[in-house]
């Protein structure tokens, strides 16, 4: 059975302040605001993935505990980790090495939305 995907995917994640939301992605993650429909409390920006977005809903208390964890592919893990903490991010420990697979390093938005990046060791 087939729903007719048509490739994209819009990752949505709720934040207190959209405007501080808008910044740290825009702004901190280089992401490209799409829009920003303030009378909603909503706006997507695209990421550098194509056809992967992130839409930010603006909520009294954003609930941040589980679900999924967005993981972004960078080039160089560690290069990209002094970019952002340089810029203050908040990073949950090291990097972590998974022999001959991967490299992960997890780190959270002004909100703690949890999200990650990833190199790839293939």
């Amino acid at each position: 059975m087939s729903l007719g995907y048509d490739g994209g995917l819009t990752a949505a994640l709720s934040v207190k302040d959209i405007g501080k939301g808008i910044a740290f992605y825009r702004d901190v993650l280089g992401f490209k605001l799409l829009y920003h429909a303030e009378e909603m409390g909503w706006c997507e920006l695209e990421s550098p993935v194509t056809r992967v977005n992130v839409g930010l809903s603006q909520v009294e208390k954003p609930e941040v505990k589980g679900g999924a964890t967005l993981t972004f592919g960078v080039k160089d893990i560690d290069r990209a980790r002094k970019t952002l903490e340089d810029r203050k991010v908040r990073f949950d420990g090291p990097t972590q090495v998974i022999p001959d697979l991967t490299k992960l390093a997890t780190f959270y938005d002004p909100d703690g939305n949890k999200l990650m990046l990833y190199q790839s060791l293939q």
